[in-house]
């Protein structure tokens, strides 16, 4: 893949593997803003016509399988750039973690290379480490590993958690201090997070793909980049700050992590489990961004505040809730 790219109107599209997902779909957004044709492919390209409006021409939403080697080879056929935004929190059946962030990365990363593609971007996580005890931290080590060797020059994303409207963190955690009159805390609540919303995510990444601007990192060391929120918290305290700008004063009531681990086994019976135990692991680790790669700054991307994102969050669940 080549540093020099030209992603013109007469370009070939961008594919967005995971197009209608959490950050796919605003990936899309963000690209098709910019005047770029965009495939969205997905399993579920049905869910595309709430998702983009129909007054957007340049975006197509396509059935695409990424364990399929047919139907990936297919979409990148003639694309100009990639983005793989798949991700999997909940293991059913044959999707696992391994399969999809380990061997449906490395045959995206392979297949892109082999079609040509001019850039091609990888989303990963901060934390990612093949010796995790989490089995999902350790597939996004894997995966990072199994990228490097299929396409050295395929570029690495670390987000932090990502936070936005209909997010499966913060959401939960404003709906639940509105609700309850004690909110439960991982532990003692000293877990250091950095979290960033998903929008800034999805603006980085944009500019990544399409190199307006041209990212002021090149090399290697342009290859790994870290997208982390403008504040670092302890969970304890980001809980009393969200509660602080939705208006609430809960009473924190800390657990062990081993409570969690017991609701988590018996939540993961259930079709959609509200807690898994690979996402209790997570809150037992920091996830803050290294300071050893270049992120959102770089890219002349301005971070939101977490508590402007809680706001809005509030806002469009209503304004029901203690007070």
């Amino acid at each position: 893949m080549t540093a020099d790219l030209d992603l013109g109107r007469d370009a070939g599209p961008v594919v967005v593997f995971g197009g209608t997902g959490f950050l796919g779909r605003r990936i899309v957004r963000h690209l098709a803003r910019r005047g770029l044709g965009v495939v969205a492919a997905s399993r579920h390209p049905e869910r595309a016509a709430a998702l983009f409006p129909p007054t957007e021409p340049r975006v197509q939403a396509v059935r695409v399988d990424i364990a399929d080697e047919v139907s990936v080879a297919g979409v990148l056929a003639g694309a100009s750039a990639a983005v793989n935004a798949v991700s999997l929190y909940v293991e059913r059946g044959g999707l696992t973690f391994g399969a999809i962030h380990v061997d449906a990365a490395r045959r995206v990363a392979r297949l892109a290379r082999e079609a040509a593609v001019k850039r091609a971007v990888h989303i990963s996580g901060v934390g990612s480490d093949p010796g995790s005890p989490s089995s999902y931290v350790a597939a996004r080590g894997h995966g990072e590993a199994a990228i490097r060797e299929a396409d050295p020059d395929m570029i690495l994303v670390r987000p932090t958690v990502m936070v936005g409207p209909d997010d499966a963190f913060l959401t939960t955690m404003v709906g639940l201090l509105r609700r309850l009159p004690a909110y439960p805390l991982f532990g003692a609540g000293r877990t250091l997070l950095q979290p960033v919303h998903v929008e800034n995510v999805a603006e980085a990444v944009a500019r990544l793909v399409s190199g307006d601007p041209p990212p002021p990192v090149s090399g290697p060391a342009g290859r790994l980049w870290e997208f982390g929120g403008p504040r670092i918290y302890s969970y304890e305290d980001l809980v009393r700050s969200v509660a602080e700008r939705i208006r609430v004063r809960p009473r924190l009531l800390p657990l062990p992590f081993g409570f969690w681990q017991g609701v988590a086994r018996i939540g993961e019976i259930l079709p959609q489990p509200p807690l898994t135990r690979d996402q209790v692991a997570l809150m037992r680790h920091d996830n803050v961004l290294s300071g050893r790669h270049p992120g959102l700054a770089e890219l002349g991307v301005t971070p939101t505040a977490i508590e402007e994102v809680a706001a809005e969050i509030a806002a469009g669940i209503g304004t029901g809730g203690r007070h």
